[in-house]
Protein backbone atom coordinates (compact mmCIF):
# COMPACT_ATOMS: atom_id res chain seq x y z
CA UNK A 1 0.00 0.00 0.00
CA UNK A 2 2.86 2.31 0.66
CA UNK A 3 4.37 2.07 -2.83
CA UNK A 4 0.98 1.96 -4.44
CA UNK A 5 -0.79 5.06 -2.84
CA UNK A 6 2.33 7.31 -2.63
CA UNK A 7 1.76 10.79 -1.25
CA UNK A 8 -2.23 10.07 -2.17
CA UNK A 9 -4.85 10.34 0.89
CA UNK A 10 -7.17 7.42 0.34
CA UNK A 11 -10.89 7.19 1.33
CA UNK A 12 -12.84 4.83 -1.55
CA UNK A 13 -11.77 2.51 -4.07
CA UNK A 14 -13.71 1.06 -6.60
CA UNK A 15 -13.77 -1.93 -9.15
CA UNK A 16 -10.23 -0.84 -10.81
CA UNK A 17 -8.98 -1.24 -6.74
CA UNK A 18 -7.31 2.45 -6.60
CA UNK A 19 -7.74 4.83 -3.74
CA UNK A 20 -9.29 7.76 -4.84
CA UNK A 21 -6.96 11.12 -3.50
CA UNK A 22 -9.18 13.46 -1.89
CA UNK A 23 -8.48 16.76 0.75
CA UNK A 24 -6.58 16.41 3.31
CA UNK A 25 -9.32 18.02 5.21
CA UNK A 26 -11.68 15.25 4.64
CA UNK A 27 -12.72 12.99 8.01
CA UNK A 28 -10.82 10.35 6.54
CA UNK A 29 -7.93 11.62 6.37
CA UNK A 30 -6.28 10.02 8.97
CA UNK A 31 -6.78 6.36 8.68
CA UNK A 32 -3.91 5.56 6.19
CA UNK A 33 -1.34 7.50 8.73
CA UNK A 34 -2.96 4.86 11.54
CA UNK A 35 -2.27 2.19 10.23
CA UNK A 36 1.29 3.07 9.51
CA UNK A 37 1.72 4.48 13.03
CA UNK A 38 0.29 0.88 14.43
CA UNK A 39 2.55 -0.79 11.98
CA UNK A 40 5.37 1.03 12.96
CA UNK A 41 4.16 0.20 16.90
CA UNK A 42 4.08 -3.25 16.04
CA UNK A 43 7.15 -3.53 14.01
CA UNK A 44 9.78 -0.89 15.11
CA UNK A 45 10.39 -0.62 11.33
CA UNK A 46 11.31 3.11 10.80
CA UNK A 47 9.75 3.16 7.05
CA UNK A 48 6.38 3.01 8.52
CA UNK A 49 7.46 6.37 10.92
CA UNK A 50 8.89 8.28 8.44
CA UNK A 51 5.79 7.56 5.84
CA UNK A 52 3.20 8.48 8.85
CA UNK A 53 4.94 11.45 10.55
CA UNK A 54 3.84 13.77 8.22
CA UNK A 55 -0.22 13.68 8.18
CA UNK A 56 -0.45 15.33 11.56
CA UNK A 57 0.98 18.54 10.81
CA UNK A 58 -0.36 18.13 6.80
CA UNK A 59 -4.51 17.76 8.41
CA UNK A 60 -3.35 20.51 10.88
CA UNK A 61 -2.21 23.04 8.21
CA UNK A 62 -6.37 23.16 6.73
CA UNK A 63 -6.55 25.80 9.75
CA UNK A 64 -5.32 28.90 7.89
CA UNK A 65 -7.37 27.85 4.98
CA UNK A 66 -11.20 27.60 4.00
CA UNK A 67 -11.50 24.07 5.70
CA UNK A 68 -14.17 21.15 6.05
CA UNK A 69 -12.92 20.24 9.10
CA UNK A 70 -15.68 19.32 11.32
CA UNK A 71 -16.72 17.10 14.27
CA UNK A 72 -14.52 14.38 13.45
CA UNK A 73 -11.16 15.72 14.23
CA UNK A 74 -11.30 12.76 16.90
CA UNK A 75 -10.65 10.42 13.90
CA UNK A 76 -8.47 12.70 12.31
CA UNK A 77 -5.91 13.42 14.85
CA UNK A 78 -6.11 10.23 17.31
CA UNK A 79 -5.20 8.34 14.51
CA UNK A 80 -2.37 10.83 13.78
CA UNK A 81 -1.06 13.27 16.67
CA UNK A 82 -2.07 11.25 19.55
CA UNK A 83 -0.40 7.95 17.92
CA UNK A 84 3.22 10.36 16.80
CA UNK A 85 2.68 11.61 20.44
CA UNK A 86 2.45 8.54 22.43
CA UNK A 87 5.21 7.04 19.90
CA UNK A 88 7.48 9.08 19.88
CA UNK A 89 7.22 11.85 22.83
CA UNK A 90 6.94 14.53 20.41
CA UNK A 91 5.57 17.73 21.37
CA UNK A 92 4.08 19.17 18.61
CA UNK A 93 2.12 16.54 18.18
CA UNK A 94 0.75 16.54 21.95
CA UNK A 95 -0.28 20.83 20.85
CA UNK A 96 -1.64 19.77 17.52
CA UNK A 97 -3.85 17.04 19.18
CA UNK A 98 -4.70 19.32 22.17
CA UNK A 99 -5.25 21.91 19.84
CA UNK A 100 -8.01 19.87 17.95
CA UNK A 101 -9.69 18.66 20.89
CA UNK A 102 -10.31 22.81 21.17
CA UNK A 103 -11.93 22.80 18.26
CA UNK A 104 -14.04 19.86 18.66
CA UNK A 105 -14.93 21.51 21.97
CA UNK A 106 -15.79 24.29 20.43
CA UNK A 107 -18.68 22.74 18.30
CA UNK A 108 -20.66 21.43 21.66
CA UNK A 109 -24.28 23.11 21.72
CA UNK A 110 -24.60 23.92 25.61
CA UNK A 111 -27.98 24.07 25.58
CA UNK A 112 -28.66 20.54 24.31
CA UNK A 113 -25.47 19.11 25.69
CA UNK A 114 -24.26 17.71 22.34
CA UNK A 115 -21.27 17.83 19.78
CA UNK A 116 -22.67 20.06 16.28
CA UNK A 117 -21.95 17.39 13.69
CA UNK A 118 -21.44 19.24 10.14
CA UNK A 119 -21.53 22.79 8.88
CA UNK A 120 -24.46 23.11 6.42
CA UNK A 121 -26.76 25.34 6.73
CA UNK A 122 -29.94 24.23 8.35
CA UNK A 123 -28.09 21.45 10.40
CA UNK A 124 -26.96 24.01 13.43
CA UNK A 125 -28.86 21.33 15.43
CA UNK A 126 -27.66 18.19 14.13
CA UNK A 127 -25.74 15.45 16.11
CA UNK A 128 -24.26 11.81 14.50
CA UNK A 129 -23.76 8.88 16.56
CA UNK A 130 -20.50 8.97 14.80
CA UNK A 131 -19.36 11.34 17.03
CA UNK A 132 -18.79 9.09 20.03
CA UNK A 133 -16.13 7.88 18.64
CA UNK A 134 -14.37 11.20 18.37
CA UNK A 135 -14.89 11.74 22.21
CA UNK A 136 -11.80 9.48 22.79
CA UNK A 137 -9.55 12.95 21.94
CA UNK A 138 -12.15 15.02 24.83
CA UNK A 139 -11.10 12.24 27.32
CA UNK A 140 -6.92 11.91 25.96
CA UNK A 141 -7.07 15.78 26.18
CA UNK A 142 -7.98 16.02 29.90
CA UNK A 143 -5.27 13.55 30.84
CA UNK A 144 -2.63 15.02 28.58
CA UNK A 145 -3.21 18.83 30.12
CA UNK A 146 -4.94 18.38 33.10
CA UNK A 147 -7.78 20.22 32.64
CA UNK A 148 -11.17 18.89 33.31
CA UNK A 149 -13.55 20.81 30.79
CA UNK A 150 -12.45 18.47 28.22
CA UNK A 151 -13.83 15.57 29.76
CA UNK A 152 -16.66 17.59 31.16
CA UNK A 153 -17.85 18.03 26.98
CA UNK A 154 -17.57 14.24 26.47
CA UNK A 155 -19.61 13.02 29.00
CA UNK A 156 -22.32 15.78 28.36
CA UNK A 157 -22.22 14.64 24.71
CA UNK A 158 -22.27 10.68 25.84
CA UNK A 159 -25.24 11.30 28.12
CA UNK A 160 -27.38 12.48 25.23
CA UNK A 161 -25.92 9.69 23.03
CA UNK A 162 -27.67 7.45 25.52
CA UNK A 163 -30.66 9.68 25.88
CA UNK A 164 -31.50 10.35 22.58
CA UNK A 165 -29.75 7.56 20.25
CA UNK A 166 -29.96 4.67 21.86
CA UNK A 167 -33.17 2.11 21.60
CA UNK A 168 -34.40 0.12 24.40
CA UNK A 169 -33.19 -2.88 22.00
CA UNK A 170 -30.17 -1.86 21.33
CA UNK A 171 -30.33 -0.42 18.00
CA UNK A 172 -29.39 3.21 17.50
CA UNK A 173 -30.55 6.24 15.21
CA UNK A 174 -27.80 7.84 13.35
CA UNK A 175 -29.30 11.49 13.02
CA UNK A 176 -30.82 13.47 15.85
CA UNK A 177 -32.26 16.94 15.16
CA UNK A 178 -32.25 19.63 18.51
CA UNK A 179 -33.34 22.79 18.32
CA UNK A 180 -30.30 24.68 18.34
CA UNK A 181 -31.42 27.63 20.73
CA UNK A 182 -33.26 25.50 23.21
CA UNK A 183 -31.40 22.18 23.11
CA UNK A 184 -35.06 20.55 22.46
CA UNK A 185 -35.29 17.11 20.61
CA UNK A 186 -37.20 18.00 17.70
CA UNK A 187 -36.89 14.42 15.40
CA UNK A 188 -34.59 11.17 14.48
CA UNK A 189 -33.31 11.89 10.72
CA UNK A 190 -32.35 8.58 8.76
CA UNK A 191 -29.18 10.07 7.59
CA UNK A 192 -26.85 6.96 6.10
CA UNK A 193 -29.15 4.68 7.36
CA UNK A 194 -32.63 2.95 5.27
CA UNK A 195 -34.89 5.76 7.30
CA UNK A 196 -35.56 7.24 10.93
CA UNK A 197 -36.41 4.37 12.51
CA UNK A 198 -33.93 2.34 10.80
CA UNK A 199 -30.97 0.65 12.10
CA UNK A 200 -28.04 1.43 9.88
CA UNK A 201 -25.30 -1.02 10.62
CA UNK A 202 -21.78 0.88 10.68
CA UNK A 203 -24.18 3.10 12.99
CA UNK A 204 -24.21 0.91 15.38
CA UNK A 205 -20.96 0.01 15.23
CA UNK A 206 -19.77 3.22 16.09
CA UNK A 207 -22.63 3.50 18.97
CA UNK A 208 -21.01 0.16 20.59
CA UNK A 209 -17.55 0.65 20.68
CA UNK A 210 -17.69 4.38 21.20
CA UNK A 211 -19.73 3.91 24.15
CA UNK A 212 -17.50 1.23 25.37
CA UNK A 213 -14.29 3.47 25.49
CA UNK A 214 -16.73 6.11 26.91
CA UNK A 215 -16.82 3.39 29.93
CA UNK A 216 -13.37 3.46 30.51
CA UNK A 217 -12.74 6.53 30.76
CA UNK A 218 -15.07 7.31 33.24
CA UNK A 219 -16.31 3.96 34.91
CA UNK A 220 -19.38 5.03 34.63
CA UNK A 221 -21.81 1.80 34.37
CA UNK A 222 -24.44 3.41 31.95
CA UNK A 223 -22.24 3.49 29.61
CA UNK A 224 -20.92 -0.25 29.70
CA UNK A 225 -24.52 -1.41 29.74
CA UNK A 226 -25.59 0.56 26.59
CA UNK A 227 -22.09 -0.76 24.67
CA UNK A 228 -23.35 -4.43 25.42
CA UNK A 229 -27.26 -3.75 24.45
CA UNK A 230 -26.20 -2.39 21.10
CA UNK A 231 -23.44 -5.08 20.80
CA UNK A 232 -26.26 -7.79 21.50
CA UNK A 233 -28.46 -6.16 18.86
CA UNK A 234 -24.97 -6.54 16.04
CA UNK A 235 -24.41 -9.74 17.20
CA UNK A 236 -27.75 -10.88 17.50
CA UNK A 237 -28.93 -9.53 13.71
CA UNK A 238 -25.84 -10.49 11.85
CA UNK A 239 -26.59 -12.81 8.58
CA UNK A 240 -25.45 -16.27 9.07
CA UNK A 241 -22.00 -15.52 6.97
CA UNK A 242 -21.25 -12.73 9.32
CA UNK A 243 -21.30 -9.65 7.47
CA UNK A 244 -23.98 -7.26 8.29
CA UNK A 245 -25.53 -5.82 5.81
CA UNK A 246 -25.83 -1.79 5.49
CA UNK A 247 -29.44 -1.58 7.68
CA UNK A 248 -30.02 -4.26 9.79
CA UNK A 249 -34.00 -3.42 9.13
CA UNK A 250 -34.54 -3.63 5.81
CA UNK A 251 -37.65 -4.64 4.09
CA UNK A 252 -35.66 -6.94 2.21
CA UNK A 253 -32.12 -8.07 1.61
CA UNK A 254 -32.26 -9.19 -1.55
CA UNK A 255 -29.87 -7.32 -3.75
CA UNK A 256 -28.51 -4.81 -0.91
CA UNK A 257 -24.80 -4.61 -0.03
CA UNK A 258 -22.91 -5.53 2.93
CA UNK A 259 -20.79 -3.17 4.77
CA UNK A 260 -17.57 -4.93 5.68
CA UNK A 261 -16.64 -1.68 7.54
CA UNK A 262 -19.22 -1.76 9.74
CA UNK A 263 -17.79 -5.50 10.81
CA UNK A 264 -14.21 -4.54 11.04
CA UNK A 265 -15.23 -1.59 13.08
CA UNK A 266 -17.81 -3.53 15.66
CA UNK A 267 -14.47 -6.60 15.84
CA UNK A 268 -12.64 -3.96 16.59
CA UNK A 269 -15.33 -2.72 19.53
CA UNK A 270 -16.04 -6.00 20.69
CA UNK A 271 -12.69 -6.94 21.45
CA UNK A 272 -12.35 -3.36 23.30
CA UNK A 273 -15.55 -5.27 25.57
CA UNK A 274 -14.46 -8.32 25.81
CA UNK A 275 -11.64 -6.73 28.37
CA UNK A 276 -14.11 -4.56 30.13
CA UNK A 277 -16.54 -6.95 31.17
CA UNK A 278 -15.96 -10.06 33.61
CA UNK A 279 -14.31 -12.90 32.28
CA UNK A 280 -17.45 -14.98 31.94
CA UNK A 281 -18.99 -12.62 29.61
CA UNK A 282 -15.54 -11.75 27.51
CA UNK A 283 -16.22 -14.97 25.44
CA UNK A 284 -19.02 -13.64 23.98
CA UNK A 285 -17.61 -10.40 22.17
CA UNK A 286 -13.80 -11.62 21.20
CA UNK A 287 -15.75 -14.90 19.60
CA UNK A 288 -18.48 -12.30 17.77
CA UNK A 289 -15.22 -10.39 16.94
CA UNK A 290 -13.17 -13.50 15.52
CA UNK A 291 -16.64 -14.58 13.61
CA UNK A 292 -16.61 -11.17 11.99
CA UNK A 293 -13.06 -10.53 11.44
CA UNK A 294 -12.68 -14.54 9.93
CA UNK A 295 -14.99 -13.49 7.47
CA UNK A 296 -13.69 -10.58 6.14
CA UNK A 297 -10.15 -12.53 5.84
CA UNK A 298 -11.73 -15.38 3.91
CA UNK A 299 -14.05 -13.73 1.36
CA UNK A 300 -13.61 -9.88 1.30
CA UNK A 301 -9.78 -9.73 1.71
CA UNK A 302 -7.23 -8.60 -1.02
CA UNK A 303 -4.65 -11.33 -0.60
CA UNK A 304 -4.25 -13.34 -3.91
CA UNK A 305 -5.26 -9.30 -5.82
CA UNK A 306 -1.78 -7.40 -5.41
CA UNK A 307 -3.03 -4.79 -7.69
CA UNK A 308 -5.47 -3.72 -5.05
CA UNK A 309 -4.70 -0.69 -3.09
CA UNK A 310 -6.92 -1.61 -0.18
CA UNK A 311 -7.32 -4.61 2.10
CA UNK A 312 -11.09 -5.02 2.50
CA UNK A 313 -13.22 -5.11 -0.77
CA UNK A 314 -17.49 -5.00 0.26
CA UNK A 315 -17.74 -1.80 1.90
CA UNK A 316 -20.89 0.88 1.51
CA UNK A 317 -19.98 3.97 2.04
CA UNK A 318 -23.54 6.00 1.61
CA UNK A 319 -26.92 3.87 -0.01
CA UNK A 320 -29.56 6.21 0.58
CA UNK A 321 -26.96 8.52 -1.73
CA UNK A 322 -26.33 6.32 -4.08
CA UNK A 323 -22.48 6.48 -3.92
CA UNK A 324 -19.78 4.35 -2.10
CA UNK A 325 -21.72 0.87 -2.66
CA UNK A 326 -19.66 -1.78 -2.95
CA UNK A 327 -16.71 -0.54 -2.60
CA UNK A 328 -13.21 -0.23 -0.41
CA UNK A 329 -12.79 2.36 2.58
CA UNK A 330 -10.02 3.23 3.96
CA UNK A 331 -11.67 3.39 7.42
CA UNK A 332 -12.37 -0.35 6.73
CA UNK A 333 -8.63 -0.88 6.29
CA UNK A 334 -7.93 0.96 9.12
CA UNK A 335 -10.12 -1.28 11.76
CA UNK A 336 -9.81 -4.39 10.10
CA UNK A 337 -6.08 -4.29 11.22
CA UNK A 338 -6.55 -2.11 14.37
CA UNK A 339 -8.72 -5.45 15.30
CA UNK A 340 -6.19 -7.56 13.93
CA UNK A 341 -3.09 -6.35 15.91
CA UNK A 342 -5.71 -6.37 19.14
CA UNK A 343 -5.71 -10.46 18.73
CA UNK A 344 -1.94 -10.40 18.14
CA UNK A 345 -1.45 -8.42 21.84
CA UNK A 346 -1.65 -4.95 20.68
CA UNK A 347 -2.57 -3.24 23.73
CA UNK A 348 -1.99 0.92 22.96
CA UNK A 349 -5.28 2.87 23.60
CA UNK A 350 -5.97 5.37 21.26
CA UNK A 351 -10.10 5.50 21.11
Amino acid sequence: MMEQLGDRCPHLAGEDGVYQDIRTDNWVSGFWAGILWLLYDRTGDEKYKGAAWRWDEEIESWMTRDHDLIHDVGFQFLNTAVMKHMMTGDSEAKRRAVSMANFLCGRFNLAGRFIRAWKWNGDEGWAIIDCTMNLSLLFWASDATGDPRYKHIARAHADTVLEHFVREDGSVRHIVQFDPETGAFDRAIGGQGFGPNSSWSRGQAWGLYGLANVYRFTGDDRYLQASKRIAHYFLANLPEDGVPYWDFRLPSHEQEPRDTSAAAIAASGLLELAELVPAEEAGLYRSGAERMLRALTDRYATWNHPEHEAILTGGTANKPAGWGIDVSLIYGDYFYAEAVAKLCGWARKVY
